[in-house]
């Protein structure tokens, strides 16, 4: 979700090989990490680098969504074209042997629209529009026991096609680990010092407020013309708010918005917005992340570090409950920074209720949806409630209730398979997300008479939460005004103020 979206989102960016990820944040070395001497191995790992073989020999990819071409190249007679489809982003892998203990380098020349090169498990580079090939690279340390690596190139769904060709995976440093200082229980991490509150602010009340959280709407409290909170209560009635985004503002240090005038650190508006929601017997949690600007796990360096900047929000609007909203170039990026972050909060404070938001295809999560799941098990970070953005699929066929409601079911299929769960289970866990009016695909467009069929399902199936996004585009546009497409103030369809939130907040689990 984002501030003013307007841009197809969600990458997928690994497969299923998340399920052999190691920890990095769960056990942590107890003594110092020397560095050994630089490894010989300097040749590219990768077979049919260039695709000068002429085929896809060496790659796994997507059924029906790769190929060999003679043009555009980079260098040589061939490269890559991947065609993504609207639910698919035209993957291609392979896995090679490599080294324990030592750091890998990635590169490559891709050309196209949201283009990904990254190491699963690791970290990604892409970028967002090539009209000619331009040179991607990312770096990734393999851990004392990983013998196997997978690297990875895709598009964008509903994107046009790209290219790649020239990929390089080549060994660098090793480090070596004396095996007599490791332990495999982590090392207590320092309880993060909160950021002084100014004298000024009122202090937030403890224990993160009352009431139920069955329909958390999302609201920007200081973005996309947000009407005050209370006029907001008053019209809906709702009282559960996600309120959206925390994002850095560079340095690691969270702000709303990603605005370095609007830092946590010092704020009073939304503070005052957090205890109007609880006066009024609510609650709330924040959001860290959305489509637009920097996540923090972007620029803070560690786990440790990033769970230091999450705890600065937790302890300043004394929260029960957050929300990591991971899109764009965050997307299934430095996962064993984010879930290791996670983990970390929730031994500092295992009543923390947390829900990670993830885009979704037609057909469930895609493959960065299962990898960020798989990666949360990992880490040993648990995850409440995971919560579908049940939009911005497009509608391929039928009703927006029925290929909604599909999606809600797939999801539900794959957590039972990641987790074991039952499917009661799985719906006890569940979130669904739905967005009011035009959404960011042209073919798409929930009705208020959506949201009621759905709230109809939701009523039978009990999943944890029923949302939407967003509170503050529950108004019809002025007439009149120019808007841009699927504004952040506005539904685009004619209702009344507070239409679809009324439906939400019918939701009783």
């Amino acid at each position: 979700m984002r501030r003013n979206p307007h841009v197809p989102r969600q990458a997928r960016t690994v497969t299923a090989a998340m399920c052999a990820l190691t920890l990095s944040a769960g056990g942590v070395l107890a003594a110092t990490v020397f560095a050994g001497p630089a490894l010989a191995q300097s040749a590219n790992l990768l077979t049919n680098p260039g695709f000068e073989s002429g085929s896809l020999s060496g790659w796994t990819c997507d059924p029906g969504t790769a190929t060999v071409v003679t043009t555009p190249v980079h260098s040589g007679s061939y490269a890559l074209q991947g065609t993504p489809s609207s639910s698919d982003d035209a993957q291609c892998t392979q896995t090679v042997t490599v080294t324990p203990n030592t750091t890998y380098t990635l590169t490559g020349d891709v050309q196209g629209s949201y283009v990904y090169l990254g190491i699963t498990g690791g970290t990604d580079s892409w970028t967002p529009s090539a009209t000619t090939y331009q040179p991607l690279t990312t770096t990734y340390t393999t851990t004392a026991s990983q013998t196997t690596l997978q690297v990875y190139l895709h598009g964008w769904y509903a994107q046009p096609a790209y290219h790649a060709d020239d990929v390089s995976l080549t060994g660098g440093t090793t480090v070596v680990q004396p095996t007599s200082t490791i332990t495999n229980s982590p090392t207590p991490t320092p309880t993060p010092t909160p950021t002084p509150t100014p004298t000024s602010t009122p202090t937030p009340p403890p224990g993160g407020g009352s009431g139920s959280w069955k329909h958390p709407v999302y609201y920007m409290p200081l973005d996309n013309n947000a009407a005050p909170i209370s006029s907001v209560i008053s019209g809906s009635g709702e009282t559960e708010y996600n309120l959206s985004f925390v994002l850095d503002s560079g340095g690691c240090t969270p702000a709303w918005d990603g605005d370095a005038s609007e830092p946590v650190s010092s704020d009073t508006a939304v503070l005052a917005d957090v205890q109007a929601i609880r006066a009024a017997g609510g609650n709330v949690a924040v959001t860290f992340g959305g489509y637009n600007g920097t996540e923090l796990g972007t620029d803070c360096g560690s786990a440790s570090a990033l769970a230091a900047a999450y705890q600065q929000v937790i302890t300043k609007y004394g929260l029960t409950r957050v929300d990591f909203d991971y899109e764009n170039g965050a997307l299934d990026s430095n996962t064993t920074i984010r879930f290791g972050a996670i983990h970390i909060l929730e031994q500092e404070d295992p009543n923390l209720s947390v829900s990670l938001t993830i885009p979704m295809t037609t057909v469930g999560f895609p493959g960065s949806g299962t990898d960020e799941i798989q990666q949360a098990v990992a880490n040993g970070a648990r995850l409440d409630v995971i919560n579908i953005m049940d939009f911005d699929t497009g509608l391929l066929s039928g009703t927006e209730t029925a290929q909604t409601e599909a999606i809600a079911d797939d999801a539900i299929s794959q957590l039972e398979t990641i987790y074991g769960w039952t499917a009661a289970q799985a719906w006890s866990h569940l979130g669904i997300t739905l967005m009011n009016g035009h959404t960011d695909q042209p073919s798409e467009l929930f009705a208020v008479s959506d949201f009621t069929n759905l709230l109809n399902f939701a009523q039978t199936n009990h999943p944890a939460l029923f949302s939407f996004w967003s509170a503050n585009r529950d108004f019809q546009c002025p007439a009149g005004a120019v808007e841009p497409w699927n504004p952040g103030t506005c539904s685009g369809v004619t209702q009344n103020p507070y239409d679809y939130t009324k439906v939400i907040t019918q939701y009783n689990g």
